[in-house]
């Protein structure tokens, strides 16, 4: 069976006895990323596969198509070019990882003038995001304790939307229904109950636009 794109990366990366932390720091991207590239979930653009070719010191044929040597003396060998009806570039941005918030019961751990660090991620769009990781599992499987929500304050939040919500002065994200005068937190875990807060109490409900995975 022929080996993917995901597959040679991750054996380039063994060979070169990096974890995936490091080689990440080497690309200047987040370890999610390529975490994702050797989950098969993302393909690097050809930038990046000739970054990680010279870093790992592999063929850059073999690492996009898995023909000919892993392992080339020829230095001017080119990637070839991804196809792009099949694949689109994807831009990666900065984003500001703040406290975490509750995904149990609400808490005042969340607060927002506070930057820990900053965290790598694509596909995000609106002035205003930030991340936040999630501390507590009423909101498993979809979003668990450690993982990341990033949020973007300027969008509008609706009925059936994951929001972070602060109710009197306490913080939770969950799934909101947006009544006439209450606002219904849903927790997705079975285990935990829903609450009805009055529309007055909320002072603001943030939309969550992105899940990263804690792997």
């Amino acid at each position: 069976m022929k080996q993917t794109i995901a597959q040679r990366i991750r054996l380039a990366r063994q060979g070169k006895d990096f974890d995936q932390a490091r080689l990440a720091a080497k690309l200047d991207v987040a370890t999610r990323t390529l975490q994702r590239w050797e989950k098969g979930e993302q393909v690097p653009d050809s930038n990046y596969l000739m970054r990680l070719a010279k870093i790992m010191s592999v063929s850059p044929q073999w690492l996009l198509t898995g023909s000919g040597l892993m392992y080339s003396r020829e230095s001017s060998e080119k990637i070839l070019p991804l196809p792009t009806n099949r694949y689109k570039k994807v831009d990666l941005i900065s984003l500001p990882l703040l406290s975490s918030v509750p995904g149990g019961a609400p808490s005042l751990m969340f607060h927002p003038e506070y930057v820990e660090k900053y965290i790598t991620v694509d596909n995000v769009h609106g002035n205003g995001a930030f991340a936040l990781e999630v501390k507590g599992n009423s909101m498993a499987p979809k979003i668990e304790d450690g993982d990341i929500i990033v949020v973007s304050p300027k969008l509008e939040s609706r009925s059936g939307d994951i929001c972070v919500v602060r109710v009197s002065d306490e913080d939770t994200v969950k799934r909101v229904k947006i009544d006439d005068n209450l606002i219904y937190l849903i927790p997705l875990n079975p285990e935990y109950e829903p609450m009805a807060v009055k529309k007055r109490d909320v002072t603001f409900m943030w939309k969550v636009v992105k899940v990263i995975k804690n792997l």
